[in-house]
């Protein structure tokens, strides 16, 4: 029996330890608030150990709960903190919520293990000085596939985007921003291009394909793969590398055209109960050998140095994880546009999913 995300959560003994994953935040009441870190955070994101062995480490209790993408994340804290200590935006992301006035400076002085982070991260143009962020991981888009299923490797966003060869067995992003920033590399355009002509032409197509598409995913594109609902799914290199352990069929490409490149960090928003604690939290994932295990389990590229030099050679030679450096040259990061950009790309993304 293929196991979903979620039971994968729970074989890997994070449940049954104080995590919950509706309704968590709900749980702090049955615990000293003061000892309590509250973590929002993406699925299958941290190591099966990690929360336990910091809940030993500290003496603490630790809560998790689940957003899809980052939108949700983004709604979720429109109208202020619900009491979250640490969440893990996107960099385009790290930066609207900053912009916003949603996350807080954090204490340098408090996250020694910072030095681990490999200093290329440290100055990235979306959060200067590391002022609001944390790394976490580093990620590649490209498209997850069933060689059995597919003829040849699937090399171009076309194969997802702008044909009907593989109907009724594609999955694409639901996220607004990153499915039409794909769509403008497919176009021969910048990931970031965002007038309104090229929103439009990009719609245009999407609700073309769209009769081809069986599913827009909410982080779960591997889970549909892995299970055979699909044959091609837009996804992250770490996720479509986690269940390739499960299943020699599956394999991972970027795209001729290049992917989006995208950077998760560890952030402590505006409103966090616990920020002492969140930072201690953030100074223990850092850890060269907490690093190291986060990364044996999820699968996604580390940007810790002093974890990266402690991973066997089939994490670190692997081209799924770390795809090679011709094939990142055409890609793109994303960067946060604006509100009125942002608005039109959901605008555009809640037509194609209606028509």
């Amino acid at each position: 029996m293929k196991q979903s995300r979620r039971n994968f959560l729970s074989q890997a003994g994070l449940a049954g330890i104080g995590i919950s994953f509706a309704g968590a935040l709900s749980a702090c009441s049955r615990h000293n608030a003061a000892q309590t870190l509250n973590l929002y955070t993406w699925d299958t994101y941290i190591g099966k150990h990690t929360l336990p062995d910091f809940e030993k480490a500290t003496g603490s209790k630790v809560n998790i709960s689940l957003f899809a993408n980052n939108d949700e994340l983004f709604a979720k804290l429109r109208d202020g903190n619900q009491g979250y200590d640490i969440i893990v935006p996107s960099n385009d992301f790290v930066e609207r919520l900053h912009q916003a006035g949603s996350l807080i400076d954090l204490d340098h002085a408090k996250i020694p293990n910072l030095a681990n982070i490999d200093d290329k991260f440290l100055t990235p143009p979306f959060d200067p000085g590391r002022k609001v962020s944390v790394p976490y991981t580093w990620i590649v888009t490209g498209i997850g596939y069933r060689k059995s299923k597919v003829d040849g490797v699937p090399d171009s966003w076309k194969w997802v985007l702008d044909s009907d060869r593989y109907k009724g067995r594609i999955g694409l992003l639901a996220e607004a921003s990153e499915l039409f920033e794909i769509s403008a590399k497919y176009l021969g355009l910048p990931a970031n291009t965002a007038d309104a002509a090229t929103i439009a032409r990009i719609q245009a197509m999407l609700l073309k394909q769209k009769p081809n598409v069986s599913v827009f995913h909410d982080d779960n594109g591997q889970d549909l793969l892995l299970a055979g609902d699909i044959d091609l799914v837009i996804e992250y290199n770490g996720d479509i590398a986690q269940v390739m352990r499960e299943d020699k069929d599956l394999d991972f490409v970027v795209p001729r055209e290049g992917g989006i490149l995208a950077s998760d960090s560890l952030c402590i928003p505006k409103g966090a109960p616990n920020p002492d604690l969140a930072h201690a939290f953030i100074n223990f994932v850092l850890d060269a050998h907490n690093g190291a295990h986060i990364s044996e389990t999820i699968r996604y590229p580390t940007p810790n140095k002093a974890a990266l030099a402690l991973m066997p050679a089939e994490y670190r030679n692997n081209p799924v994880i770390f795809p090679p450096a011709a094939v990142l040259a055409h890609c793109e990061y994303s960067h946060y546009q604006g509100q009125a950009i942002q608005s039109a790309y959901e605008q555009a993304m809640t037509r194609v999913r209606a028509g």
